[in-house]
Formats: structure tokens, C-alpha cells, sequence
């Protein structure tokens, strides 16, 4: 049930991945606007990630992820109306409030679910059967966004719309289906939701991003996960976001955009196979999730310096779909060991720490690699991001030896 939901989640996400640049040209926007929306959308998100976290831990995931969608709805309603900069700022602000909201919040309830009725069973092959149905569901999302405007652009066309909304639309209804799944058929045990409760709710958060805070700080092997995974995406993501800029030259100009087109859902499905490995790799390691996302991080390094050498769009593909199996493959170690050392009263207080902290050194990464790409090149740039990744190898190192060690000594 939980694959289902995190599916169709997704999915109605991935039906506007694929357009959504293409539908703000289409309105008119530049491309310093769209880079003005896409920063609205990430400064809402990493302003409001930490305490909407701390309000799940007191009010409950389920009505905080029920918000989410609410505010999914509302940009998607908002982006439909509109062509105003402003409004599709609003509608962008609203994108980063969901996407804060649901940091965290079913993910957490997921794991206290799993663990209360199976208790002292590795919790990893269930996070990446979630992980592969996340996967899927962008990856079948972005196939279909890419194509209902084709199909069925006439049609908006013909009311007055732009041919991209069809996708904008269809993602619309699915998301209401998210809503009602949700309401329907994820059971959580009530909290009390009064006015009282909720202002209360609010009030605890602060302290309650304290304490995952503090614990992030003072608990060694956590400080040395969330460090690894801040220079894991410090790497990865510049990859994630500037490949099609690199590999379009290796194309011919009539095919480049339907390559790139089919690229991208290649790089979802990868990630989604990647992650459906996840729990056979983790067995080869004897399920030590450190010592695997260590030799994970080492592979990574290597496909992505692997990639950067590439210059015929063949040997391109072939790494850029190594690199993106990999990519799926390093989610669940990383999630098993944070969920070993966090309690359910702090759970997805945590989960949006680590996503703050991932989201941070994202950015870092690609303000890095843009200024190395732009004096050299890109390949340059994501070679010398592929250091970041062996520092993160040393550190999940040392983390395996510390777990190791506290194991022994629990004995």
C-alpha cells in the first residue's frame, strides 16, 4: 500500500517535470525568470524544511502530509491560471511549502509502522521497494507529461490555453487521488487536534528542532552521516542538473531534444532499478549499511569521472546510466542507518535536517562546479566533484568502524 501511495505521489509529480521549463517559455518567462522562480522554490523549501518537520513529530505525519498535498494543489491551481511572473512565484513559493510539508512526514510514519509489527527485522529491503516505487512513479510520470502536450495540446489550444497544461491538468486530478488515498487508507493513531493542540503543536517546534539538532551535532555517527551525504549530493547533483547542457552537443540537432527527452525517463528508471538492487547489494555486504554506502560512494566516483571523460554520445549513455543505477542504489543504506539512531518522537525532525543538509550542499555544489565549468569546462568540474565523493568513502569509512565498534561493545 505504501509503494501504491508513494507511486502515484510521484507520478502526478513527474507529469510536470518534464514540461514544467518548457511551459514557463511558453508563457513568456526568460530565462533569468525561470532562474528567479526555481530560487523562490528553493528558498521556501529550505526556509520551512526544519519546522514542518518538528510539526510532524507533534501533530502527526498524516495531517501534516495531507497539508502537502493540499499545497501541491494549490501551485498547480495557481500555475493553471495564470501567465503573471508573480503569480507563478506564488504558485513556485507553494511548490517549496509542499515540498517541506512532506519532508519526513509518511516516510517516518512508514518506519514506526513497519517496526511496531516487525520488530528487530532490517527495515532496508522495505525502504527500497518505497524507494523503487518513488523512482517509477517520476519515471512514468515524466514519460507521459512529455507526451500528453503532443497529444492532446490541441485541445487546450482550442479553450485558450498553452498545450503544456494538459500535463499541469491530468497531474492536478492524480494528486487529488493522492489526497483521498491518503485520507483513505493510511491509519495513523489520532493525536489531538483542537485549536489548543495545534497552537501547542506549533509552540513545541522549536524545541523540537533543538533536540534534533543538538542530537545531530553531539551524536558522532550521525554528524559523520549527514557530513558524507552533504558532499555526496556536493558531487552528484551538479551531474543531475547540467548533463543535458552536455550531452545535446553529442547529438544531432533534429533528434537532440527527443534524445534528451527519452534520456531523462532513462535516468528515473535507472534509478528505480538502482534501487530495486538496493537490498542484494546491502546482502553482499552482510548488511553493514555503512561499509555499502561506502563502496557505493567509491562506484559513484568513478562512474562520474567516467562520464566526464566521455565525448561520443554512446560511451555518454552508457555511463550516465551506471552512474544513475548507482545513484538509486545509495538511498536506502544512508536512510537504514539514519533510522537506527533517531527516535519516533524526533523522526522526521530528522529527515528534514538531512534534507536541509543535503539541499545546502547541492547548492554549494553547483555554484562550484558552474564557476569551474565556466573558466574550464564541464567535464573538469564534475571531475574534480568526484573528490567530494572519495572524502564522503573516508568518512562512511570511518563510520563503519564506529558502528563496528559499538557493536562489539554492546555485546
Amino acid at each position: 500500500m505504501f509503494q501504491l501511495h508513494q507511486f502515484l505521489d510521484r507520478f502526478a509529480m513527474g507529469l510536470t517535470v518534464a514540461v514544467v521549463t518548457l511551459a514557463l517559455t511558453d508563457r513568456g518567462m526568460d530565462l533569468f525568470q525561470i532562474s528567479l522562480l526555481f530560487g523562490v522554490y528553493s528558498l521556501t523549501t529550505m526556509a520551512m524544511e526544519l519546522p514542518f518537520g518538528g510539526l510532524a513529530d507533534t501533530i502527526g505525519r498524516k495531517p501534516v502530509f495531507l497539508a502537502a498535498v493540499v499545497a501541491s494543489l494549490m501551485s498547480l491551481a495557481l500555475f493553471l491560471s495564470s501567465s503573471d511572473f508573480y503569480v507563478l512565484a506564488l504558485s513556485f513559493a507553494f511548490i517549496g511549502f509542499g515540498r517541506a510539508l512532506r519532508s519526513g512526514t509518511l516516510d517516518a510514519w512508514f518506519v514506526e509502522t513497519f517496526k511496531a509489527a516487525a520488530p528487530g527485522v532490517d527495515v532496508q529491503p522495505a525502504l527500497a521497494k518505497a524507494q523503487w516505487a518513488n523512482a517509477m512513479g517520476l519515471a512514468l510520470g515524466a514519460v507521459l507529461g512529455g507526451l500528453l502536450p503532443d497529444a492532446f495540446g490541441w485541445v487546450a489550444k482550442r479553450h485558450g490555453f498553452s498545450i503544456y497544461d494538459v500535463s499541469y491538468a491530468v497531474s492536478f486530478g492524480v494528486m487529488l487521488l493522492v489526497f483521498l488515498f491518503t485520507l483513505l487508507a493510511i491509519a495513523e493513531k489520532p493525536r489531538l487536534m483542537n485549536t489548543k493542540a495545534l497552537k501547542q503543536g506549533f509552540a513545541d517546534v522549536p524545541g523540537v528542532v533543538k533536540e534534533a539538532g543538538l542530537l545531530a551535532l553531539t551524536h558522532p555517527m550521525l554528524s559523520v552521516l549527514l557530513a558524507a551525504l552533504a558532499l555526496f549530493l556536493m558531487a552528484t547533483n551538479p551531474v543531475e542538473v547540467i548533463w543535458p547542457t552536455h550531452a545535446k552537443p553529442m547529438l544531432e540537432d533534429g533528434f537532440a531534444n527527443t534524445v534528451i527527452g527519452a534520456l531523462t525517463a532513462t535516468y528515473f528508471f535507472s534509478i528505480a532499478f538502482g534501487a530495486s538492487l538496493s537490498p542484494r547489494i546491502s546482502r553482499m555486504f552482510k548488511r553493514r549499511h555503512a561499509v555499502t554506502l561506502s563502496g557505493i560512494f567509491a562506484c559513484l566516483a568513478v562512474f562520474q569521472i567516467a562520464l566526464a571523460m566521455q565525448g561520443e554520445i554512446v560511451g555518454f549513455v552508457v555511463a550516465f546510466v551506471l552512474f544513475s543505477i548507482t545513484l538509486g542504489a545509495s538511498e536506502t543504506p544512508a536512510s537504514s542507518i539514519l533510522h537506527t539512531f533517531v527516535e519516533d518522537r524526533q523522526r522526521s525532525t530528522m529527515l528534514s535536517l538531512r534534507s536541509l543538509i543535503q539541499q545546502l550542499g547541492a547548492a554549494l555544489g553547483l555554484i562550484l562546479t558552474g564557476a569551474v565549468a565556466e573558466v574550464y569546462s564541464t567535464p573538469v568540474a564534475w571531475s574534480l566533484g568526484a573528490a567530494f565523493l572519495l572524502i564522503a568513502v573516508m568518512l562512511t569509512g570511518v563510520l563503519a568502524l564506529r558502528i563496528r565498534a559499538t557493536n562489539r561493545s554492546d555485546r
